[in-house]
């Protein structure tokens, strides 16, 4: 059973916009964050000293692939462990073809049964969605959302500006407005493409770092099972 202070699902895109540019960054940014020092700082400091993580890809309805099942992190060791799968299972981006469109609503509802089996307790669960686009194929993803929110999870999304993004019109913005939902839930923005990575960790630390605030402060807060 995996007792963790916080379950997170990386939900990552891997639809037939990501190139192999993007796909490197997601992989990589992904597999560095958890080794990093400040988010093994973080997962150190908190009540239990342990995350859950899984990693999948999605794109179109129906295409779905889990890279890291659930695994457990209480440490640098760990870390690297989870960090190795990504590397070597995750997508290259070098074949792109029949991956289709981009179904965030499909996104969330995959990370949502992830977390509905997640095996073990969690004071968070969070649902990570990582993407260069917005949703385009499947469902609209109003009901994904809220049928995510209603169960307790929060959702957090990262934006993979295009290259030729509208400034009027930000990936970020539309994340912030249409696809993160749930308790203390934010969409980071980038500066540039290489701002992915350390965005990233920033993202996870904010994560972790809820259950470290109320923890310190003698907050008791029930276990969240997810159903």
């Amino acid at each position: 059973m995996l007792n963790v202070d916080v379950a997170v699902v990386f939900a990552v895109d891997f639809s037939s916009s990501i190139d192999p540019r993007t796909a490197d960054l997601q992989r990589e940014g992904h597999a560095a964050a958890l080794t990093s020092p400040e988010i093994i700082g973080a997962i150190s400091d908190n009540y239990l000293g342990c995350i859950g993580v899984a990693y999948f890809e999605w794109s179109s309805v129906g295409h779905a692939r889990t890279v890291l099942p659930w695994t457990r992190i209480c440490g640098l060791e760990d870390a690297k462990a989870a960090a190795a799968v990504i590397r070597t299972s995750g997508d290259t981006g070098y074949i792109r073809r029949g991956r289709g469109g981009t179904s965030v609503s499909a996104a969330i509802d995959v990370g949502s049964l992830l977390l509905d089996r997640f095996p073990g307790n969690a004071m968070r669960k969070v649902i990570d969605i990582s993407s260069n686009g917005e949703n385009n194929d499947g469902l609209p993803v109003q009901p994904s959302r809220q049928n995510a929110i209603d169960k307790g999870y929060t959702i957090n999304a990262i934006a993979i500006p295009p290259d030729e993004e509208d400034p009027k019109q930000p990936l970020a913005t539309y994340f912030a407005r249409s696809v993160i939902g749930g308790s203390q839930a934010f969409a980071i923005s980038l500066t540039g493409p290489r701002d992915y990575a350390a965005a990233l960790r920033r993202k996870l630390v904010i994560e972790i770092g809820m259950n470290v605030i109320t923890y310190k402060q003698g907050v008791t807060r029930d276990w969240n099972t997810g159903g």
